[in-house]
């Protein structure tokens, strides 16, 4: 018993060691400077703390609100704005109405997995979070019966912005990492309609695709790299 306590004691010993080891390596190199969130907030006038600001950004994205799906819109400023990576500015309106149009809720058991959120220190009424959603096939969607098929879309960065009442100004998302998941690399309903098999016919509904000048382009780069390095073995 002596000497497996004696080892106990030299294995943890090894570990502290081995943490403070870590712990001086890691800081002998220069960090990337960081906003200070303190002061960019002490002197922010924007009348809703961080805090709370990120409290009702979960409440606006909750089941109860659904960013104005849930709550006939209450949620949403009259100068709303809908505009993410390639679809809108969409006012009130046409976001209310697309948003109803495609059901998703209807046709998918959806898991948002939301994490990570926090207040953009530079413009201090925005709230940054991401998303990797993971949903099921549970109904028809765009004409495709129920399939069970589990769609993974890849990990999305949302925002929020809000007015000085709590009220959403403006919501967008954008794809993070478009190799995950098995949507094409697609987001929000364009990862919903390619995933189920029914690709909205755009090109901005598709994966993406290099264009043919950008290839030409990356050709050319090539080449002109492997003509260097012949050139410098000369």
């Amino acid at each position: 018993m002596r000497s497996i306590a004696f080892l106990s004691i030299v294995f943890s010993a090894y570990q502290l060691g081995s943490a403070n080891e870590f712990s001086d390596t890691v800081t002998t190199s220069a960090l990337a400077p960081l906003v200070d969130l303190k002061a960019s907030f002490a002197a922010s006038t924007f009348p809703i703390v961080p805090d709370d600001l990120i409290v009702r950004a979960r409440e606006v994205m909750g089941p109860d609100i659904g960013v104005g799906t849930k709550d006939g819109g209450a949620c949403l400023a009259e100068d709303f704005v809908f505009c993410a990576a390639v679809v809108g500015p969409l006012p009130r309106v046409d976001y209310l109405g697309a948003l109803e149009s495609f059901k998703l809720e209807e046709s998918f058991d959806i898991d948002q997995n939301f994490f990570g959120f926090n207040v953009d220190p530079m413009q201090p009424n925005r709230v940054w979070f991401m998303g990797r959603s993971v949903s099921k096939h549970i109904g028809t969607f765009a004409g495709v019966e129920a399939t069970g098929k589990e769609l993974v879309l890849p990990p999305q960065i949302f925002h929020l912005d809000f007015n000085d009442k709590g009220l959403v100004k403006e919501i967008g998302f954008y794809t993070a990492d478009r190799k995950l998941g098995n949507t094409g690399g697609l987001g929000g309903a364009f990862g919903y309609f390619y995933g189920v098999g029914k690709p909205l016919p755009i090109p901005e509904a598709k994966p993406f695709k290099p264009s043919f000048r950008f290839r030409t382009l990356m050709m050319i780069g090539n080449i002109a790299k492997k003509f260097q390095g012949k050139k410098t073995t000369a």
